[in-house]
């Protein structure tokens, strides 16, 4: 009886080491079980003989596609125990079975692969029962039909195949697809046999360790896959793919990662989940999508077409299965880039867990290895990302990635060009010097940096350094060493523009102009080269020099917009008005959507053609612009046409319209009434703003083309002395008050925007808005400025709303220029009603933006309000003390109420911040006149003079200056 349970416990010991893969520890046993007498020597043999294989291949790893050949030493050993077991017959029906599966697995090793499958056809592994079978029993399972597998793809065709191999008969082709079928159906059946091992070995350790001593044993994951269970957990799927047959591969895939997970499993699992990722990006579409809980598709466009009647389709059940996860609450992909993305994050979790971070040699191996595999699941992500617009959490991922990314250059780079995408371009710039460190000999680095110093940044010194950089480079940067200096042009033409003074601003000047000739000098064929020397030119007012290479540019790049809008306004500095209107149209041909374009139509018909066609422009860009951004027109109501569809039906009538004055109580409580029919479209409604609240779901956002992000400056005042005069405004009918009042509200609905802007739209004022109608460009004190104004119309806009809204600013930005443009047309017509009403539509997008002061003091002018005026052009100043365009209405405000000394200051302060503005010079000319000084008068009227008979319709600086 003592005998009887010592070695029930002995055969439970050495059932736990074979389970445990603790062969160290069989030996020991063995003699254990022979002492106490409780069995014959053949189990014994049998265990040793396994022990001593398994001891073999664990130091002796079968390589990836090959097998040793020939005995070895150790291994004659183990078949004389093997043989020495199977030959007496005294071993249970379940022991010769094992008996047997280690002698093919010993014939496969030694290369015998014929003899293995005679071993495997004499035990018929389809009858061994996987339920209540010990968990070792699972893996030798799981190997042998692995190791089966293997012996078919190794041993050629039977026979009466082999007669008809060479022949293209049916039967051959049918004999083939049905051992590819075999050999598929044992790889399958070994991986879930695997899978399941796994799961029960690791729910058998844990156990083990909750009931043994305090003294642990292993633990879980010092449980090892081994050659025969990987290959049978991966070759079936590569079969597939090398087959065509890409549908059952993905679903081979996805079973394998449904089955609850192990820690022995973990780094298979990361490998075929961005295996998995990697084809539903690269190989599949979302029409030939399917759920991962359904069944994969019979006929799919994955499949190769030639094999679509020799498909893999799973006959066979096993007895016992892996677990999967299963529950009502699963997140279940709907797309195939939502599934990606899912095992991309998956897979970068298990990446960072997983990093090797020491720096000690001894495990420089294996931190390449992580290094290299994580580097794969961000490449991934890079494109899983990329496809949605997701820039912001991509930076986000590679964040994470940077504390094991030292020294290594590609992490580096692929964060910086992701913060650049997203908007982040600050930290872009530090990263990428991070990047030059790594890689200086690389031009395109610092290129990159000088983009963003000389964009969004305006950082130009930081912007002119990374500039030199690509210069000192020499022959080293080969063609890039012409785009440094073509940077380095940009950075001194934007210095030229922010200078105060004349000296320095000269000086930039001439820098950028020489900076411009080298770069066209080493790379004539770009035409950028010639399209910025044209523009510096332009800006210098050396007119025809500029038509010259801008003539040369279009020759290089004959579609270029830039081009085609600095010959558009070369040619209006000439005064040929016309030809300058026949380029702009042309252009928008090409660019019908190009806001750039179409706000110098409108100056150049009110010019040429009369403000009528101005103002139907001005519709047309609001038609434009709701349909560019993809805004519903909630005016379809039937109450009456806008008033440019009224414009459009009878112009002659256009001048005799009116709209309200908003003002006036009355006329905003009507307006407020007759939206009462149709509702509003809010700037933060999912119909117009795409607002990527969900990652998996949100489709990437639109591309905002370069007009959009720097648009152009409001054209500055027509000056009496230098324009021609306005038409005559005819008489008003009778109801015009009435007829407008529903016309400008189907207007306003046109826009499609009645509240403020949302607070992430307030952002436009930091280097966006208050630069879109400067004359000049973006100045270091504008740039604080904006700021202020940024803050104050956060603060009016929380007085308006009490919900603030979030978007995206560009649509706004680009809406309210219009209206002012719309604003200062009627303002050239005298039409201040209409002029204030367009004025308060911007000034809803942006209360206390200076642009919008500005235009409010133009109206007040044009009422005969000197005092209401002044106040508004101070408030303006107050926000940005640069504007020159409120300078020069100030100045002739404060001449006009005789306070000459302050007028003379403001107009001189003016010209300091840009001389080439002849309507300021002319202003200071009468303010000085009005003192008595006629000889300095003179002098600014004969500038005046000189400077209006180069200046265009609007400046050149409008035209962006960018990388």
């Amino acid at each position: 009886m003592t005998a009887r349970k010592s070695g029930s416990r002995l055969e439970t010991e050495i059932e736990r080491c074979r389970s445990e893969s603790q062969w160290d520890k069989i030996p020991e046993l063995v003699r254990q079980l022979s002492a106490k007498l409780i069995s014959n020597d053949d189990l014994g043999e049998l265990l040793l003989g396994e022990c001593k294989l398994q001891t073999y291949l664990k130091e002796n790893p079968i390589k990836q596609g090959a097998s040793p050949r020939g005995p070895r030493p150790k291994l004659v050993e183990v078949r004389k125990h093997l043989t020495a077991a199977l030959d007496r017959g005294n071993l249970k029906a379940d022991y010769l079975q094992e008996a047997s599966l280690l002698m093919a697995k010993l014939c496969y090793v030694e290369g015998e692969h014929r003899d293995a499958l005679g071993h495997y056809g004499r035990v018929n592994l389809d009858d061994m029962q996987l339920g209540g079978a010990p968990v070792y029993r699972l893996s030798m399972i799981a190997e042998a039909y692995a190791t089966k597998g293997l012996c078919l793809e190794k041993v050629p065709a039977a026979s009466p195949s082999l007669s008809n191999k060479n022949t293209g008969s049916p039967s051959s082709n049918r004999s083939t697809t049905d051992r590819d079928q075999e050999i598929i159906t044992c790889y399958e059946k070994s991986g879930d046999i695997a899978l399941l091992y796994l799961q029960e070995a690791e729910k058998a350790l844990s156990v083990g360790i909750q009931n043994r001593s305090p003294k642990p044993g292993p633990t879980a994951q010092d449980l090892e896959l081994g050659y025969f269970l990987e290959t049978g957990l991966q070759r079936a799927h590569v079969i597939h793919f090398k087959n065509g047959n890409l549908t059952q591969g993905v679903g081979r895939f996805r079973e394998i990662l449904r089955a609850v997970e192990n820690r022995t499993t973990q780094s298979l699992r990361m490998t075929i989940a961005r295996q998995l990722a990697e084809i539903l990006l690269r190989g599949m579409c979302e029409q030939s999508y399917w759920s991962p809980l359904e069944d994969p598709p019979t006929v799919s466009p994955l499949d190769d077409p030639t094999r679509q009647g020799h498909t893999h389709t799973k006959n066979y059940s096993l007895s016992r299965r892996p677990r999967v996860y299963s529950g009502e609450n699963l997140f279940c992909p709907q797309e195939n880039t939502e599934e990606a993305l899912l095992l991309l994050l998956i897979s970068e979790s298990m990446a960072n867990r997983d990093a090797v971070l020491s720096r000690i040699p001894e495990h420089n191996n294996d931190r390449i290895i992580s290094l290299q595999s994580a580097s794969v699941v961000y490449d991934l992500l890079t494109i899983a990302l990329g496809r949605r617009g997701q820039y912001e959490m991509l930076s986000e991922c590679l964040e994470r990635a940077m504390k094991f990314a030292f020294e290594e250059f590609h992490l580096w780079y692929q964060l910086a060009l992701s913060l650049m995408a997203a908007g982040k371009s600050a930290r872009a710039v530090k990263v990428l010097k991070e990047c030059i460190r790594l890689k200086p000999d690389d031009p395109t680095i610092p290129l990159l940096a000088v983009k963003l110093c000389i964009g969004p940044l305006h950082w130009l010194d930081e912007g002119e350094c990374f500039g030199k950089i690509v210069i000192d480079m020499g022959e080293k940067a080969a063609e890039f060493r012409a785009k440094g200096f073509l940077a380095i042009g940009l950075v001194y033409s934007l210095k030229a523009t922010d200078a105060s003074l004349r000296s320095t601003q000269e000086e930039y000047q001439r820098k950028a102009l020489g900076a411009f000739q080298r770069a066209q000098s080493l790379s004539p064929t770009d035409h950028l080269a010639a399209f910025y020397l044209a523009l510096q030119l332009a800006v210098s007012r050396q007119i025809p020099e500029a038509l010259g290479y801008v003539r040369q540019a279009l020759q290089l790049q004959g579609d270029d917009v830039h081009s085609l809008h600095l010959l558009a306004l070369l040619l209006s500095a000439q005064k040929h008005y016309h030809d300058a209107l026949n380029i702009i149209e042309m252009a928008l041909s090409e660019y019908p959507e190009n806001f750039n374009l179409l706000y110098t139509k409108v100056k150049l018909e009110s010019m040429c053609r009369g403000p009528e066609e101005a103002l139907l422009t001005c519709k047309h860009m609001l038609q434009i612009w709701k349909s560019f951004y993809n805004l519903t027109n909630p005016s379809d109501s039937g109450r009456g046409s806008s008033l440019l569809d009224r414009a459009m039906a009878d112009r002659r009538q256009l001048n005799a319209m009116t709209l309200p004055d908003f003002s006036d109580p009355d006329t905003v409580s009507g307006s407020s009434t007759s939206h009462s029919g149709s509702e509003p479209v809010s700037p933060t409604s999912p119909s117009t703003i795409s607002t990527l609240s969900s990652t998996l779901s949100s489709p990437a956002p639109p591309f905002f083309p370069v007009f959009i992000l720097q648009p152009p400056p409001l054209p500055p005042p027509k000056n009496p002395s230098f324009l021609p005069p306005l038409p005559p405004r005819p008489p008003a009918p009778t109801k015009t008050r009435t007829q407008s009042f529903c016309n400008h509200v189907c207007l306003r609905q046109l826009s499609s925007n009645r509240n403020p802007p949302p607070r992430g739209l307030q952002d436009a004022n930091t280097l966006g808005f208050s630069s879109m109608f400067s004359v000049c460009s973006v100045h270091a004190t504008s740039i604080a400025a904006s700021r202020v104004e940024q803050a104050l119309s956060e603060v009016a806009s929380s007085l308006q709303s009490s919900a603030p809204k979030h978007g995206p600013m560009h649509p706004w930005m680009t809406l309210a220029q219009i209206w002012l443009h719309a604003a200062e047309v009627y303002t050239g017509m005298s039409k201040p009603a209409e002029a204030s009403a367009c004025t308060q539509e911007a000034s809803n997008l942006f209360p206390t933006s200076h642009n919008v002061l500005y235009m409010r003091g133009q109206v007040a002018e044009l009422r005969g309000n000197v005092d209401e005026a002044k106040r508004w052009y101070e408030e303006a100043l107050s926000i940005n003390p640069t504007h020159v365009k409120t300078m020069q209405r100030l100045g002739l405000i404060l001449h006009q109420l005789q306070r000459y000394s302050l007028s003379e200051k403001v107009l001189r302060d003016a010209v300091q911040v840009n001389s080439t503005a002849h309507d300021v010079w002319n202003s200071l000319g009468e303010v000085l006149q009005a003192q008595g000084n006629a000889a300095a008068a003179t002098e600014c009227f004969l500038t005046a003079l000189e400077l209006e008979a180069s200046s265009p319709i609007l400046p050149f600086t409008i035209i962006p200056r960018a990388l």
